[in-house]
């Protein structure tokens, strides 16, 4: 695990200062690995890394060669399948010089050439450069849990773990991209290949990139996507076969993920899919914090499952500084996501820290099994639809949302004022609609005339091309396929990479094991939401392993009260971040909408949360990168 980064000059040669240029660019992420630096130019690439040593400690250094040095990596990750691969390789006559997972990348490029992604089961996101045939390749892992950034003009490529790598190399100007910016606030995080900063972009999860030295020229392909199944071929498994198969192939996953030469642990929440994981683990460490407020506090359902499987459990209730705390974690935010749960996110994982190297957690579990309500939501709305449409607009509608939010998580009132509002936006955004907390009709008032001139791309666009590539799925599996590679890769995950590796822990997702992704796409719908509950087959599954009554509980989620700390805690930056002389200066958001947005939220009236911390999340991005 590691933070990678470094350029390539199609000149094929090395400025005089392009040493202390990639200096800069690894110093940027020490947080990523603190016990290690490495860096290397050669025939004008350079690339370096910053290690944090999990596997082959005296070993493994970066950038690792091949036996005649013509092919060389750095590499960010772990590869769970490495033992075989390396048997294989030393069968095939390749000669290893570590125990390091690392070295398998270059060795299995010497026999797989560009289809060396496709044998690794892991998380990575990688940079190789092959001397001889004057090639360089990119590659991230199949579902993309490693992040990886790149910019490429006619003379250069820069590449790297973190944008803010990228800006180090001072090879790029620093321009606003103001549809990713229309993006972010509709959605909280900016989706697909896209950035806040013009020309610097993502490389996709299962995508990789071939970039020929002599011309520049670059070239990406999709190596890896979700599978569709044919249905047809397992009609004749019942639920317990299903059941069967998922937790033998979890438990496999699991154990696999559990290599390492340092202290590892998990994440345990007290819910299903964390909870599963760790008694897939067995014996184990595991951490969770709460909050002072009960409905945002599940600490007695972690006792519960700790206490039940035996594990090592620490937890913590956290009255955190969030003042300070927000300056600090925005250093993090390069690539900003206006997601509250990056607090209690970062703070389990400085608790881990203090006592393992590695954590696995439960991600992934609700975009493969169905276990937000949003699904729950598209089922209840056909039956809404079929109510007269005058009843929903003029007396449903008014009367649900004139009723005040509470101060609660969830409650009743605001889901029911939640459910209406996402009922009323396209049909064609099924379930995603309620992940969409700006309207047109908002959008339109929130951004100033000019900036709406230049804004070309539609908040859905990105939704409406993944439901497209979809392809031949049933209507939930289609929803599961569209959040595992929006909401999960753009969001959840970037969020647990960003808020772990700042305080350089090493976090793996076994759920997102491709072998378990591909048999969780095989399921039919029906055994994932049943009789109005989410998740009911994996739900099934758990209960062989957890108390019950740990298992059928409401869903609460990985929050803080925000609604409440916007108006209290969080208030001076609020203030801070939306001043008016700002707004205006800046030209991009219209003044009136924001003071109205801040108002009606102080007031009670309305829970504009979302939108207002997304605007917050921005206005101190701007402050921190573009600016710089």
């Amino acid at each position: 695990m590691c933070g990678i980064c470094g350029f390539v000059r199609f000149s094929g040669v090395c400025a005089e200062d392009d040493g202390n240029r990639l200096e800069n660019m690894v110093a940027t992420l020490y947080h990523r690995g603190p016990d290690e630096k490495g860096l290397a130019l050669h025939d004008g690439v350079a690339m370096g890394m910053r290690r944090l040593a999990i596997i082959d400690l005296s070993g493994g250094s970066q950038p690792i060669y091949n036996e005649d040095r013509t092919i060389w990596t750095v590499f960010n990750g772990e590869i769970y399948n490495y033992p075989d691969l390396k048997t294989r390789l030393i069968q095939q006559g390749h000669q290893f010089g570590s125990e390091s997972d690392t070295e398998t990348i270059v060795h299995g490029y010497e026999t797989h050439g560009d289809r060396v992604p496709e044998i690794l089961n892991g998380m990575f996101a990688i940079g190789l450069h092959d001397r001889k045939k004057h090639r360089f390749i990119l590659a991230r892992d199949h579902l993309g849990i490693k992040p990886l950034y790149y910019y490429i003009n006619r003379d250069y490529l820069v590449f790297g773990s973190e944008i803010k790598a990228l800006l180090a190399s001072g090879l790029i100007m620093r321009e606003l991209d103001i549809n990713s910016l229309a993006a972010f606030i509709s959605w909280e995080y900016i989706p697909g290949h896209a950035t806040l900063l013009s020309g610097i972009h993502k490389l996709g999860p299962g995508e990789m990139a071939s970039i020929d030295l002599e011309t520049g020229r670059m070239v990406q392909r999709q190596y890896w996507d979700i599978p569709c199944p044919d249905p047809a071929e397992d009609i004749h498994l019942t639920s317990r076969d299903w059941e069967e198969r998922i937790e033998a192939q979890l438990f496999r996953s699991t154990r696999m993920q559990m290599i390492s030469d340092v202290p590892l642990g998990a994440f345990l929440s007290g819910g299903v899919d964390s909870s599963l994981i760790t008694a897939a683990m067995g014996r184990v460490q595991t951490f969770s914090i709460g909050f002072d407020d009960p409905t945002y506090n599940e600490l007695g359902w972690a006792r519960a499952v700790a206490e039940h499987l035996g594990v090592d459990h620490t937890d913590e209730i956290i009255r955190p500084d969030v003042y300070k705390l927000f300056s600090h974690l925005m250093q993090f935010m390069d690539d900003p996501i206006g997601d509250f749960s990056i607090f209690p996110t970062y703070l389990v994982s400085r608790l881990a820290r203090q006592h393992v190297t590695v954590a696995l957690s439960g991600d992934g579990g609700d975009e493969l099994f169905g276990g937000y309500e949003t699904y729950l939501a598209q089922q209840s709305c056909r039956l809404y639809d079929r109510l007269p449409r005058f009843l929903r607009r003029n007396i449903i509608g008014p009367l649900v949302t004139s009723l005040p939010p509470t101060g609660k998580k969830k409650g009743l009132i605001n889901k029911a004022r939640r459910f209406v509002e996402g009922a009323a936006l396209p049909r064609s955004l099924e379930h995603t609609r309620w992940r969409l907390f700006v309207s047109d009709r908002l959008r339109e008032a929130l951004f100033t005339r000019e900036a709406r001139e230049v804004i070309t791309d539609p908040a859905a666009r990105h939704i409406e091309d993944l439901f497209a590539r979809a392809g031949n799925r049933e209507e939930l599996q289609r929803q599961l396929y569209v959040d595992t590679r929006s909401y999960l890769c753009d969001n959840i995950l970037t969020k647990v990479d960003r808020m772990s590796m700042a305080v350089s822990l090493e976090t793996r997702v076994p759920y997102l094991d491709p072998d378990m992704v591909s048999l969780a796409f095989r399921i039919p719908a029906r055994f994932k939401l049943e009789k109005g509950q989410t998740k009911a087959i994996l739900k099934r599954v758990a209960a062989h392993h957890i108390p019950r009554q740990c298992v059928y509980r409401p869903k609460e989620g990985f929050s803080i009260p925000i609604k409440q700390w916007l108006n209290k805690e969080f208030r001076p930056i609020m203030d801070t971040c939306l001043r008016e002389d700002s707004i205006r200066r800046d030209g991009i958001f219209h003044w009136p909408t924001v003071e109205r947005l801040i108002r009606e939220h102080r007031s009670g009236r309305e829970n504009h949360s979302h939108i207002l911390w997304a605007l917050i999340v921005f206005s101190d991005w701007q402050n921190r990168w573009l600016a710089s």
